[in-house]
């Protein structure tokens, strides 16, 4: 993968997480378990940050340690995978505790590129 295929999956990461908080901004746990249209969009958008992570070549995740990369894809592979038996509670934890810092990890490398 070239360096701007992995420009172009580190920018769907996060275009794609601050998505994802948006959506999630203004909502509560409880809503998430009970709004069909909120599980959805957020499942979705957190699939999406997954695989765009898992695109990244091995040696640009080496120049980010501070992303949880094995983390990130594993999450989207709970959620594919998993489809008939998701966690809301882990969702709404990775929504509201790792995706903020990932957001700014991201638009750091963003800044100094």
């Amino acid at each position: 993968m070239s360096e701007h295929d992995d420009a172009v999956s580190l920018r769907h990461m996060l275009d794609t997480a601050r998505e994802a908080a948006t959506l999630a901004r203004g909502q509560s746990h409880e809503e998430l378990k009970n709004n069909r249209l909120l599980q959805l969009g957020l499942t979705r958008l957190v699939e999406v940050v997954g695989e765009a992570a898992n695109r990244v070549s091995l040696e640009t995740r080496a120049k980010y340690p501070a992303i949880p990369w094995a983390q990130i894809v594993g999450m989207r592979n709970r959620l594919i995978h998993g489809y008939d038996v998701l966690d809301w509670d882990l969702l709404w934890d990775t929504i509201s505790d790792d995706l903020p810092p990932l957001i700014a990890e991201l638009e750091r490398i963003f800044r100094f590129e």
